[in-house]
């Protein structure tokens, strides 16, 4: 087209301005293409074609690691490559819809229409409150104990059914927190090491300070998710990989 988007000197070689406003862009039709590649191996059938798979801001990374180790394994033929995208389930419930992505670990209760869907799976979850609040050195914390404290969680609009099912269990129990948006574990566990605010989390209790595990309503805090794929698409390896690593994890 004319433009000069590299030039040439003594010292080396860079970019025109005109190259580096076209760089991000550049950027994204490589991704595009890299994509584009591996869907139509996919579709192919082609042996090297990966496994897209999303999961739920709310699992816990020691879980999430296993799954991908048991993606990478499950066809005894060959290694799996595997691509992962961690996002709402809002996000991955469109982004398996639209064949972004293969499966997906989402949170229950979700609006699945369109998909397939296995059944509703358990992990549990614990409180986590500021190491010196009254809570985090009871024999047998009570729900009660934690009136005052901010709730930390994720916004409402990463999946509105299942964040009102949780607000609501808390009121349920004569708890009405103020709620604040919290946008990942470390920003959880890093609102709470700060005081004043506590939430749950799926990771095990671990040595942190600032931060203190405690144990209540197992049933009722437990996190509820599916595996859900493109109706009528064959992910049965990949699908049966996932439940086994979170049903041995539920326990």
């Amino acid at each position: 087209m004319g433009t000069e988007l590299v030039h040439r000197s003594a010292r080396g070689v860079g970019l025109t301005d005109a190259g580096r406003q076209l760089l991000p862009r550049a950027r994204l039709l490589v991704s595009d293409a890299a994509r584009f590649e591996d869907e139509a191996r996919r579709i192919a059938g082609g042996h090297d074609a990966p496994v897209r798979w999303g999961v739920t801001h709310g699992l816990g990374d020691d879980v999430v690691v296993r799954c991908v180790h048991a993606l990478r394994d499950a066809d005894k033929a060959r290694i799996t490559r595997v691509v992962t995208t961690t996002a709402t389930t809002t996000e991955l419930v469109e982004s398996v819809r639209t064949g972004s992505l293969d499966v997906a670990v989402v949170e229950h209760p979700a609006l699945l229409t369109g998909l397939d869907s296995g059944p509703v799976l358990k992990i549990r979850r614990w409180v986590v409150v500021p190491e010196d609040h009254p809570a985090a050195i009871a024999k047998k914390a009570q729900v009660r104990m934690l009136r005052g404290l901010i709730l930390a969680a994720g916004p409402r609009s990463d999946n509105p059914p299942a964040h009102d099912l949780f607000v609501d269990m808390w009121r349920a129990r004569g708890l009405d927190p103020e709620v604040v948006v919290s946008t990942g574990p470390r920003d959880l566990l890093v609102r709470v090491a700060a005081g004043g605010t506590f939430g749950v989390t799926t990771t095990p209790p671990t040595p942190m300070p600032g931060v203190s595990w405690v144990d209540m309503l197992r049933e009722e805090l437990a996190l509820r998710l599916r595996i859900v794929w493109r109706s009528g698409a064959d992910l049965g390896l990949s699908a049966g990989a996932l439940d086994r690593v979170l049903l041995r994890a539920g326990r």
